[in-house]
Parts: C-alpha cells; structure tokens; sequence
C-alpha cells in the first residue's frame, strides 16, 4: 500500500512542477490548428472517395 502512495505522491509533485503546461493563447492556436488540418484531411479523403466512385462507375459501366 506504501508503493501505491509513493507512485500518487510522485504523480502529483511531477504534475505540478516538472510539466510545462501550454498557455491559453498557445493552446487556442494549436486547436485552431488542429481543426483546419482535420478539415483539410476531411475534403481530400471525401474528393479521393467522390473521383474513384465516379471511377469504378465508369469502368464498370464500360463492362457492363
């Protein structure tokens, strides 16, 4: 049961003073830049889907 505090206690003073947390302004900036990098993600993945469904339909409409 010492172990277990020791590991809580170690957890926290390591928490509180070896972590550097990010400020407010930095953390804004880093979600807005994750949310443009999703979106940007998001459109290329829905064209490549969008072109190889238009794709498969033409080749299978050749054949068929």
């Amino acid at each position: 049961m010492k172990k277990i505090e020791l590991y809580f206690k170690d957890v926290y003073n390591e928490l509180i003073h070896k972590v550097s947390w990010p400020s407010w302004p930095d953390l804004q900036n880093s979600s807005i830049v994750v949310m443009i990098a999703s979106l940007i993600i998001a459109v290329v993945i829905y064209l490549m889907d969008f072109s190889f469904s238009h794709i498969m339909s033409f080749i299978y409409g050749i054949f068929y």
